[in-house]
């Protein structure tokens, strides 16, 4: 099935703010906001911290989905919450993410494969909200690793999914 969907933001990182902080503060690296970046297949973003990680490493791209940002603000509400706040690399709108899990798709010329739920951890407790760990459960994004190299951007994208309608 093809549909359009709109990247809303690309974001990486050059350092972990929580990954392996457990016991101790978030690190204060900066999420930097891109119009494009580049895909590496079987490695991740280029700049990002997760790039060239581990060998056959389930996160190498993560994405959050529009609807969710746009939720938990009104939840929680904290209409100041900047959608970089939970370490995604790609905030799209009009995709069903978690239909993506276990499948192949391409976003934006790119192939990518949908691995499982980012799943939110207790640091959304504070870099949201207390509550948000919990409110995020099943919607905490989609991990997914990048099979083929390519440059992906902001704005529409088209998105190719198998028999599955990614649609929201």
């Amino acid at each position: 099935m093809k549909s359009v969907v709109h990247i809303r933001h690309i974001f990486i990182s050059p350092g972990h703010n929580f990954f392996g902080h457990h016991g101790l503060p978030a690190g204060s690296h900066p999420t930097i906001a891109l119009p494009a970046v580049n895909c590496r297949a079987g490695r991740g973003l280029e700049g990002d911290r997760f790039n060239g990680y581990r060998p056959d490493y389930n996160g190498q791209v993560t994405f959050f989905a529009w609807d969710t940002y746009e939720g938990v603000k009104c939840a929680f509400d904290v209409p100041a919450l900047r959608p970089d706040a939970f370490r995604r690399n790609v905030i799209v709108e009009g995709a069903h993410l978690n239909s993506l899990i276990g499948s192949r798709f391409t976003l934006g010329g790119i192939e990518f494969e949908g691995i499982c739920e980012s799943k939110p951890c207790y640091w959304m407790n504070t870099a949201v909200a207390p509550g948000a760990e919990d409110w995020l459960n099943g919607r905490g994004g989609l991990r997914a690793k990048i099979l083929t190299d390519g440059v992906l951007r902001c704005g529409p994208a088209e998105l190719y999914t198998g028999d599955l309608l990614a649609l929201a």
